[in-house]
């Protein structure tokens, strides 16, 4: 196997904190059965006990908060079990040895990447950087050491006065009497994971006299990009979607303000409407579904089957208006491509919020915080917009970025805020303020009984909801501001 180039610096995304051995057993025992996921070597065992993060603390709730265990049923010691052990796989996936603290030492006569070097899984690859620059001495001995891949460096030829143990190894000695013969043979040292892990890390421990370092090698599966062709005009950019049930004249209404504007964008409908009606006309598709199924089930439809690179939501009781410009969000998410969701006004309103969230123990759970009007700061030259957690039910949003976080199903009506909710931490938000869509006036066929009890959902559909905070988003306690 051909040695490959060092990657070129990169910070890992693994931003999750390491806080105890289990966490690491954890993460290596999803990859195979116990002989091809040994325990944590005696090297991983000292770094970790050395340099682990102090473990979480219980988070403090806003004043006003739900206590969402008080929620619970009166027999829920299996259900706390569950949530328990979902929390550790949860963290077997998302953590890493990558997560310890690391020291730089002072003074340290040892060079090596503190960051960015970046393997292939079981593909060897030159380690960068490596040397010793010390003064004069009679004689030289460098360590390297991991644990979960094997060193190698090229054998000197004979008569060169160098000494390589355990090559082939996860601990590899060189010694010589000659600096500059010694680092020649530190650049020529390569790694090779001897783990499969789409996305792991390893410590290695670099060692002369009584200098130490530790430096992190991430192993990664580099992932092929998934580009979306902009063509030339916004029908080829956006997809506007929708979901509907019972309110087809809202619906007619919402599609001919669009066709004013946008004549042959395509527009995706989700209904589950109880006795649907087709809606006729060019680049529509509608979606049946079986009948109340709920807003995220219609979503994740609806964003199922878009093809662009961008997607915009909006309400079926909209109506589009000369301000209702959707180049102006586009060029935004193009100038600031970090971003995966952009909303606008709805009516006037550009209601949008933050969300405040600590992690808090393993055995309580979190504390969320959601503050309406909340925002960050503004977007980089655009005085219009701003950073945010979530936003209305009016935003331009990056196809792919929504895909992966997507809409709970078992939010059937009670449900916005938690989408953003998911995603915080992996979407970029942000609001604008110059791009707006109206909303048509309640008509009375929304009146009915059947239509209110879909619409007006009783109050233990607010009270399944915090169970499921409870249990999904592992929440101690939660608060709508």
């Amino acid at each position: 196997m051909a040695l490959c180039n060092a990657t070129t610096l990169q910070t890992a995304t693994l931003g999750c904190v390491l806080v105890c051995v289990l966490s690491y057993l954890f993460i290596n025992g999803i990859v195979g059965g116990p002989e091809a996921n040994p325990l944590p070597s005696q090297h991983t065992k000292r770094l970790l006990a050395r340099n682990q993060l102090p473990s979480k603390t219980a988070c403090t709730c806003s004043p006003g908060s739900a206590q969402l265990k008080d929620l619970l049923p009166p027999d829920s010691e299996e259900l706390l079990k569950r949530r328990a052990k979902e929390l550790q796989q949860h963290k077997a996936r998302t953590e890493s040895v990558l997560s310890t603290r690391l020291y730089a030492p002072s003074n340290s006569p040892l060079q090596y990447p503190i960051q960015g070097f970046k393997v292939r899984p079981m593909t060897p690859t030159f380690i960068p950087g490596l040397a010793v620059h010390a003064e004069q001495r009679s004689n030289y001995t460098v360590s390297l050491e991991v644990s979960e891949g094997i060193l190698r460096t090229t054998i000197p030829a004979k008569g060169v006065q160098v000494k390589v143990t355990g090559n082939g190894e996860s601990r590899l000695m060189v010694e010589s009497s000659s600096l500059e013969a010694l680092n020649e043979l530190l650049a020529d040292v390569s790694y090779t994971s001897t783990i499969y892990h789409i996305h792991t890390g390893d410590l290695a421990t670099f060692q002369f006299e009584d200098h130490e370092a530790v430096f992190p090698i991430t192993i990664k599966q580099p992932q092929p990009p998934v580009l979306y062709d902009m063509g030339k005009d916004i029908n080829s950019q956006v997809t506007i979607t929708t979901k509907t049930f019972l309110r087809y004249p809202e619906l007619n209404a919402l599609l001919k303000t669009i066709r004013e504007f946008y004549k042959d964008i395509e527009i995706i409908i989700a209904d589950d409407s109880m006795e649907p009606k087709k809606i006729p006309g060019p680049h529509i598709q509608q979606f049946i579904m079986p009948p109340a199924q709920g807003w995220f089930a219609g979503r994740n439809l609806a964003v199922s089957q878009v093809t662009t690179k961008y997607f915009l939501w909006v309400d079926d009781d909209f109506l589009f208006t000369k301000l209702t410009k959707i180049e102006e969000l586009v060029k935004v998410m193009e100038a600031v491509p970090e971003l995966d969701v952009l909303g606008g006004k709805v009516q006037g309103d550009q209601f949008y919020f933050s969300l405040i969230y600590e992690e808090g123990d393993e055995m309580e759970g979190g504390c969320m915080y959601r503050k309406s009007r909340g925002r960050y700061r503004s977007l980089p030259g655009y005085p219009k917009c701003s950073l945010v957690s979530g936003v209305v039910n009016f935003f331009l949003a990056r196809t792919d970025a929504v895909q992966r976080v997507g809409f709970d199903p078992q939010l059937k009506r009670l449900a916005h805020s938690e989408f953003f909710m998911d995603g915080l931490g992996s979407l970029m938000v942000a609001t604008c303020g110059h791009v707006s869509v109206s909303h048509q006036a309640r008509l009375k066929h929304n009146d009915t009984k059947l239509y209110k009890a879909f619409r007006y959902p009783p109050k233990s559909d607010g009270k399944s909801k915090l169970q499921l905070h409870f249990f999904k988003n592992h929440l101690k306690c939660i608060k709508y501001g």
